[in-house]
């Protein structure tokens, strides 16, 4: 029989440490989410009048109030191919393809007014969308102009739309269907995202400055193009955060404070062979970040329990600070808490239940160990399934945009890729060099841009020159130049680097647009 916990101590998710609820994350509605949370300054508004679920229908119908005002052509004569256009460029289906289970989800998060579109029962987030929200607010300069940027073409005070000649094709419809069927919302004060800082503060700003670089070329690159650059970041970082949340989560409660030395990096394979030499490395380093799951959550619900006995709420970060400090000096005011907890616990429970809790605290000295491994021992295991979903969700798992990658058997584990859509997006950031106060491109050799992607995300490509790697056998070697080659051959698919001649320092990566280069 299972031990019945009070609500509030099985609750596993902590703002203070990493706001999503570990599910399966569809990136497209964390963006939609995002975008309502920037277009309210961090509140979540609430829908004003009746609810009522969005059809195809309803964009369709709006299309052809738009066709009598002469704003469209083409709708009664092509009513049939009305509803397929719609699901191909507008829109995201839940369940695409099941007839029986379809539902229309969202817009697609093509601008920021995206969100007045979507059923939010079905366009589900898991809080992700408050994650990026606040590492956005590391910089909250880069958070305003990308507010600027994603809500060009409609002005906000009057509900309208301005400067059409700025949009692309796709934006210009959506913007034209909202203003139709005008959804209205609301600012609700009681569900105001809490202003606390992301936990990995650094990581935040790498995102932040990432993003920045990105809007450089707003004036050079399509829209559309653009966004889907700003969605892969999105998701890269939100998997980037998460990882190093797990990994260094369990150190900050080991030394009682958020200041520790970020040592995290991982190998990745860029050769898209599941039998490549460098994959073992690859594998090993995911593995690595699977098995310090467990740590993970113990130290999240080692946190909450020492928050309860303080008081301390999960609202203001300085809660964070004083919670790791009692837990390295082992405070005796938790000890004492927790033995009261305990024992009516204990005094409660059915005869075969003390017997199951006898178990599993039978190895912990104190109450405070006793009561946690009660909770784990419940709690635990589902967390464990989810974040290794998690995981495979924000990384993009087997896909373009992503930086992970399984094989369908066992004998192709999980492991630390690049997609062409990642690389492209990552080029694109790495070309860029500050000057002054603005920023020009410039060419890259191989050797460079291999090292600021290291330099910068932790990401390994040649591995030869570290530490951990020091007494590499010649096996080690090769797989390096192998992961080397295919990463050349993955920057020339993309259209990136060219071998223009034999000379090893001729062999560049050259920048796609040129801003003001030197």
């Amino acid at each position: 029989m299972a031990i019945k916990l009070d609500k509030e101590e099985s609750v596993f998710r902590n703002e203070l440490i990493y706001t999503v609820d570990a599910k399966a994350i569809n990136i497209d509605y964390t963006l939609i989410s995002l975008f309502m949370l920037l277009s309210y300054n961090g509140q979540k508004p609430r829908l004003s009048g009746r609810k009522q679920n969005v059809e195809i229908k309803h964009l369709s119908n709006a299309l052809k109030v738009l066709e009598k005002e002469n704003l469209v052509t083409g709708y009664t004569e092509n009513q049939e191919a009305i509803e397929p256009w719609i699901r191909n460029n507008f829109v995201n289906m839940a369940f695409r393809g099941k007839i029986d289970k379809e539902k229309l989800a969202s817009l697609r998060p093509i601008h920021l007014e995206s969100f007045r579109l979507r059923n939010a029962s079905v366009a589900r987030d898991y809080s992700s969308a408050d994650q990026v929200y606040l590492m956005l607010s590391a910089n909250p300069q880069v958070k305003d102009d990308l507010k600027k940027f994603l809500s060009e073409g409609w002005d906000a005070t009057t509900d309208s739309l301005n400067k059409l000649d700025e949009l692309d094709v796709d934006s210009l419809g959506m913007l034209n269907i909202i203003k139709i069927i005008k959804p209205n919302f609301y600012p609700d004060s009681k569900k105001t995202l809490n202003r606390i800082e992301p936990l990995l503060k650094k990581q935040a700003e790498l995102f932040c400055d990432d993003i920045r670089r990105l809007l450089v070329y707003k004036q050079e690159i399509p829209r559309s193009v653009l966004v889907d650059y700003l969605k892969t970041i999105i998701s890269f970082h939100m998997s980037l955060y998460t990882q190093k949340i797990i990994h260094f989560l369990p150190v900050m409660v080991e030394k009682g404070t958020v200041e520790i030395e970020d040592d995290w990096n991982i190998v990745i394979d860029t050769t898209d062979d599941f039998e490549s030499k460098v994959s073992a490395y690859a594998i090993e380093d995911a593995d690595k970040l699977y098995n310090s799951i467990y740590k993970y959550i113990e130290a999240t619900f080692k946190i909450n329990m020492t928050l309860e006995p303080f008081g301390l709420n999960k609202d203001n970060s300085a809660n964070l600070d004083k919670a790791l400090s009692a837990l390295k000096l082992k405070s005796s005011e938790s000890e004492t808490y927790y033995k009261v907890k305990y024992t009516t616990l204990y005094r409660n429970l059915q005869e075969e239940d003390k017997l199951l809790v006898d178990d599993i605290t039978k190895y912990e000295e104190t109450y405070f160990d006793k009561y946690l491994a009660i909770i784990l021992n419940s709690k635990a295991k589902r967390q464990f399934i989810e974040y290794r979903r998690l995981l495979a969700n924000l990384s993009q798992n087997n896909s373009d945009r992503g930086f992970m990658a399984q094989g369908r058997s066992k004998k192709h584990p999980r492991r630390f890729v690049m997609g062409t859509r990642l690389l492209e997006t990552l080029v694109q950031i790495m070309v860029l060099e500050s000057q002054d106060d603005h920023f020009i491109t410039r060419s890259l050799s191989i050797e460079e841009l291999m090292n600021r992607i290291r330099e910068r995300y932790g990401l390994i490509i040649n591995g030869i020159t570290e530490p951990r790697f020091r007494d590499a056998n010649v096996n080690t070697h090769l797989a390096f130049k192998e992961n080397v080659e295919a990463f050349k051959q993955k920057l020339r698919q993309i259209g990136f680097y060219d071998d223009l001649s034999d000379a090893y320092i001729l062999q560049k990566v050259r920048p796609r647009y040129q801003l003001n280069q030197q």
